[in-house]
């Protein structure tokens, strides 16, 4: 994984694009797919991701960039004052998973805070996304349900999943 700097933003942006369909196409209706994709993924909003703490980071199969993520280091879950990082983004694209490629970015990011003193991991998923199936493998459990409205009508109704240390 390479760290990623503002210039670069446009290819998370384009990898968005690319992955979201296969990964959401069947679990939200069109117009929100295209809401999200445009509201999440705007080059603004990802500067301004960035520029709240977001550590972008991109993945190479050879030369090829093949996926993102996205963390954050000491987001409190809960409040409990426990020092954690969130995954805000973890995506592949659809033709490179089952590789081995996603357990890597989780471990290398399990590295990262394990190095600056996190206590754990975690993350928002789709409750009908089979990514949740792969996290489990990892060892992620449910820690809550919640729903987020994300304006225009829609919500996002996830688990978080929570990995700790």
């Amino acid at each position: 994984m390479i760290s990623c700097k503002k210039e670069q933003l446009p290819k998370v942006r384009d990898l968005a694009y690319a992955i979201w369909p296969s990964t959401y196409g069947d679990i939200l209706s069109n117009a929100q797919l295209v809401y999200m994709l445009d509201v999440f993924y705007s080059i603004a909003n990802l500067e301004k991701q960035m520029d709240e703490g977001q550590v972008f980071e991109l993945f190479f199969e050879d030369t090829n960039v093949i996926g993102f993520v996205a963390y954050e280091l000491n987001c409190n879950f809960e409040n409990l004052g426990r020092p954690l990082t969130k995954i805000h983004k973890i995506y592949l694209l659809p033709e490179t998973q089952g590789k081995g490629f996603g357990k890597f970015m989780i471990d290398e990011i399990v590295k990262i805070a394990k190095s600056n003193n996190q206590e754990g991991i975690y993350l928002n998923v789709n409750k009908y996304n089979r990514a949740k199936f792969f996290y489990e493998k990892l060892g992620f459990v449910i820690s809550k349900e919640e729903v987020i409205d994300i304006g225009n009508g829609y919500v996002m109704d996830d688990y978080v999943m929570e990995y700790l240390f």
